[in-house]
């Protein structure tokens, strides 16, 4: 069961404002999730958040401190975090069936439907 989450006020509230309706829920997940320790640091929020480098790279476009708090932003700054997490959600991976991150996917080297035989089979 999840709780709900309480209503966004200063500038993530005034950057949501600025959103399309359609963009709304994404914008939410996003702040909610940066939001979630307010006293930890942004460099450590966008690690889990954003895949790869895209969130230290965010925040030496923005000039940002990886020590920077959440509640330090302004409005412009969470518009363009929203727009650097939707671009990166929607980057293709490489092919070879290897993430954003170069580690394999699911399948760790078996055939698409595979499975490794037990040993206790053998």
């Amino acid at each position: 069961m999840s709780r709900p989450h309480r209503a966004l006020d200063g500038a993530p509230a005034t950057a949501r404002a600025a959103l399309p309706g359609t963009e709304a829920a994404a914008f939410d997940r996003l702040a909610h999730a940066v939001l979630a320790r307010p006293g930890a640091a942004l460099g450590a929020a966008l690690r889990g958040l954003l895949p790869g480098p895209a969130g230290p790279r965010w925040l030496r476009t923005e000039g940002l401190a990886p020590t920077t708090r959440p509640a330090d932003l302004t409005a412009e700054q969470w518009l363009s975090l929203h727009r650097c997490a939707r671009s990166a959600a929607a980057a293709p991976t490489a092919p070879g069936g290897r993430g954003s991150g170069g580690r394999p996917d699911a399948a760790h080297g078996h055939a698409a439907g595979a499975h490794a035989i037990p040993r206790w089979g053998q």
